[in-house]
Order: structure tokens, then sequence, then C-alpha cells
């Protein structure tokens, strides 16, 4: 679960963490009304959407007076706002922040995130953040430098130390960092983060380390743990079929190609999208339905299915443990006909009680193509869509 860089800030300030003064806005009279309630002479007028690259797309302005924040605030404010993350649709623009401008000398680069490979939290810092970070790690690998943290071990100062250091910071700016760095990392444990991204980290004119931007993700899976993130969650930035599929406690992600898939399973999942790939179409989703698929869970994923206008087939790949063939068999049967099918629908089963399965599907008077195994529904499925 991604949150508002606005939000993200209170979440540091109340671990000890140093970021500007800024006031979320929802509408243009709000966003005045905040940039008088803040020191000046200068403001940040920030778009809020859950993408990076805002500032390149016109979605960051730094403004002098009350004026042009009214100006920039109706400017930005309903705007679709295009980013290289965003993507080409773009996202529309419904909150603001109103920041106090801050009189920067140096930016750099600071994330933290959950390094798989490693099973540890790993601070990735550069001396050149700002705007252009994916050039660097693109043209400059070299600038980037990585430090894990011993799970065991815990934080040591030392680690604050070494990337004070590999961010060229001496004296008090170098102690600020091993401090901001410690609170750093005790939030991302007590919060359960998966991402937390500051760019910029900046040392301003008078000495100061500050956090100008912050991004955060959380573990999904530890949200139960945290009323107050889940509170923060906005629906609006999320696909809606998304939405609709975690009421069900379905896995979906949309994808952009022709062929609905529903597994059980996210390996399966994936040996799924792989191979209606490799036999020459493309996935229009990930949808995992776990392993204790019912008739409700398995409807609620055909309807998010062909919700999809851009869905020319369906292919249904369900190995039956928990559950046993035949009841899945019967939930896509009554799913099909609740939901008035109109694509074309392959379905391989394996697992326990198959052939009670398969009977039912070709006793359901549906046209219901069986696949005798993945490659073969596969085929089958991407022929269809094909013609």
């Amino acid at each position: 679960m991604n949150i508002h860089e606005y939000q993200a800030k209170d979440v540091l300030r109340g671990f000890g963490v140093p970021v500007p003064k800024g006031i979320p806005a929802f509408t243009v009279e709000e966003a005045v009304a905040a940039a008088k309630q803040l020191p000046g002479p200068v403001w940040v007028v920030k778009a809020q959407i859950h993408a990076g690259g805002r500032g390149k797309g016109g979605g960051v302005k730094v403004v002098k007076s009350i004026e042009d924040v009214e100006k920039e605030a109706r400017r930005m404010l309903g705007m679709t706002l295009v980013t290289h993350q965003t993507g080409p649709h773009g996202r529309v623009v419904k909150r603001l922040y109103i920041e106090d401008g801050s009189a920067i000398d140096r930016e750099l680069y600071l994330s933290a995130l959950v390094d798989r490979a490693t099973s540890r939290v790993a601070f990735i810092v550069s001396t050149e953040g700002g705007m252009d970070i994916e050039e660097v790690a693109h043209k400059t690998p070299e600038k980037i430098q990585t430090f894990q943290i011993e799970p065991a071990v815990g934080y040591s100062p030392y680690v604050g130390l070494d990337i004070a250091t590999a961010l060229k910071l001496k004296g008090d700016a170098a102690k600020q960092c091993g401090k901001l760095v410690q609170s750093l990392y005790t939030a991302f444990l007590a919060k359960d983060m998966s991402l937390l991204e500051i760019n910029p980290l900046v040392v301003t004119k008078d000495g100061n380390v500050i956090c100008l931007d912050a991004k955060m993700n959380f573990d999904d899976n530890a949200l139960f743990r945290h009323k107050d993130i889940q509170e923060l969650r906005d629906l609006d930035e999320e696909d809606p079929m998304e939405v609709e599929a975690s009421k069900y406690d379905l896995n979906y992600v949309k994808l952009d190609g022709e062929i609905g898939c529903m597994v059980n399973g996210a390996g399966l999942a994936m040996a799924t999208m792989d191979i209606i790939k490799l036999y020459g179409s493309e996935p229009a989703n990930f949808l995992d339905v776990g392993g204790g698929a019912t008739k409700e869970k398995v409807t609620a994923a055909f309807k998010i299915i062909v919700s999809d206008p851009h869905v020319k087939g369906i292919l249904v790949n369900i190995f039956g443990g928990i559950m046993k063939c035949g009841i899945l068999a019967a939930g896509i049967v009554a799913a099909a006909k609740e939901i008035s099918l109109k694509v074309p629908l392959v379905v391989r089963l394996e697992g326990t009680n198959v052939e009670l399965g398969k009977k039912i599907l070709a006793d359901s008077g549906l046209p219901i193509v069986s696949g005798n195994d993945l490659a073969d529904a596969a085929q089958k499925i991407v022929k269809a869509v094909k013609g």
C-alpha cells in the first residue's frame, strides 16, 4: 500500500525525523489558507499523487507570493499529471501539499528497502539526489552505494556514520545524518514498510539535514497491525478493479494484455502468464484466488476479469488441493452463468477429483473448453482469441 507525501511526512514526524513544515489542501481556498499559516517568503505547491517524477511533469512549483500559490493551486487541482511512473494516461490531481520553502545547498538520495536476496533492510544512498536519480542509476551506478543492517545485531551507530561518509557529510551534518538514519530505520521496522525513499535528502544553507520528499510503501500482509496506516489509503489512486478485488481477498493486478487469467497460487499464476506469452499472446491480469477459493470468490474474480474491456478470452488454471476440483468446477459454472459470459473460456483442472470437475464442466451446457494440460489450455485460449 502506498500513501501520499504529506501523509508519509506525518509518519516521519512521529519518529522525530526532520521534515519541512507543510499543510495539505483539497481546494484552492485551503491552499491559500495553508500558505498564510506558513512562514514563507517562499512556498512550494506540490501535487499529491502516488507516482514519482512530479517535478518534471509540472506537479511541483516553487513560488514567492500568496497570489502565485493560488495561481498554481488553481492550475494543479483537477489537472491530469503525466509522469514516467503514471504512464501516458496520467493521474488526476485531487490533493495538494503546501510546504514551506527550503534554502537548499546540496541534494542527496537515501532510501531503505527489504533486500529479499539477503533478508535484510538495505539503505541505498547517493550524493546525486534529485529528479534525475534514475539517470544516475543508469549512467553512473558507481555513484550509488548500498549498506545493509544485520537483523540479529540491529542498528549500530557505525551504519549512520558510514552513510554520512558516503554522502560526503562532515561535522554536525554527519551527526544529524546518523541520527536521521537511525530514526528512519526505527520507523521502517515499526510500521512494517517495504520501501522508504527520501529524494531528495537535502542539506540546507544553514547546515540542517532534512527530508524534502518522502515516499512510503507498506507490506500489505502486515497492515492488520497498523489501523492508523490503513486509514491513509486513497482509493482514488488505485485501479478500481484492484480495489474491488481487495474486498474479496483476491490478489489482482491489471496488465495490458487480452487474455484474462484466474489461477490459484501465485507461482502457478506466474507460470500461466509466462505460457500465454510463449504461445503468442499477452495476459490481461495477474489474479490469484488463493488456496481456499470459494464459489463467491470465483464469481467475484470472473466479474472483475470481464469488466476489463480489453479481455478477449479467459484462461482458468486451477490445481485442486485444499479445494477439490468438483467444487471449483461448480463455482466456475455458476459464475459463468451469472455473468452471462460472452468471451471464450478455457479451463485447465488438475488435482483432487479432477475427473468429476471435468464432468461438471462438460455437462454444464456452456461453451467451456477443457485443457488437457497447461500447454494445451494456453494454446487453445490463444487460438480462440486470435480467431
